[in-house]
């Protein structure tokens, strides 16, 4: 199964990966075909599924992670937990279980569906558009992070407050706030009232 480049688009000429297919969908969330991964992100972007996981630990806090400077898109910045994209025709659930454990070397406990959202978000630095139908999950991290350095540049659990200064002061994805705010529900479920997420 192909796996994500690390390096920056294009690769070499003697690059023999293969292309990495993501699932475009209606705005339904229904399939209706493949693109190529760089292609579905090209502006003005074409709808595709993904999925955006937020873990927390056993104090209620939030597990974020800044992406390595090596990744094609958004390099540096940070985000939630994990996000990405299911091969076509792999679950979205199965996706984030397993791209948590890649990325972060966890598997996620009481991973749950915390609902879908759709955005159409440019980055300016890169010139892409995430045009996504995310499927978002929220669970408990009970182990600590080991993320592969070509993915995850560091992580970090924070508290409400503590998100609020860092998203006020560095560079966020910019899709986070979008799944942040679809995933509340969900969020303070699972870290109930005291949580104050």
């Amino acid at each position: 199964m192909p796996t994500s480049p690390a390096h920056t688009a294009g690769g070499s000429s003697s690059d023999t990966t293969e292309p990495i297919l993501l699932e475009l969908v209606d705005e339904h969330g229904t399939t209706i075909g493949t693109e190529e991964k760089l292609a579905a992100h090209q502006a003005p972007g074409k709808l595709h599924r993904a999925f955006s996981v937020f873990l927390f630990d056993e104090q209620g806090r939030l597990l974020l992670q800044r992406r390595a400077l090596g990744k094609y898109h958004s390099p540096g910045v940070w985000s939630n937990t994990c996000c990405g994209h299911p091969y076509p025709g792999e679950a979205p659930f199965t996706a984030a279980a397993r791209r948590t454990y890649e990325e972060l070397g966890i598997s996620p406990s009481l991973l749950a569906e915390a609902g879908t959202v759709s955005y159409h978000h440019p980055d300016p630095a890169s010139g892409l558009v995430e045009r996504e139908y995310n499927h978002l999950f929220v669970g408990m991290a009970q182990a600590s992070p080991v993320p592969d350095p070509d993915e995850v540049g560091e992580t970090v659990f924070v508290t409400p407050d503590e998100l609020a200064a860092r998203h006020a002061s560095v560079p966020f994805s910019a899709w986070f706030m979008t799944v942040l705010d679809a995933a509340r529900p969900s969020i303070r479920e699972l870290t109930g009232p005291s949580g104050g997420w």
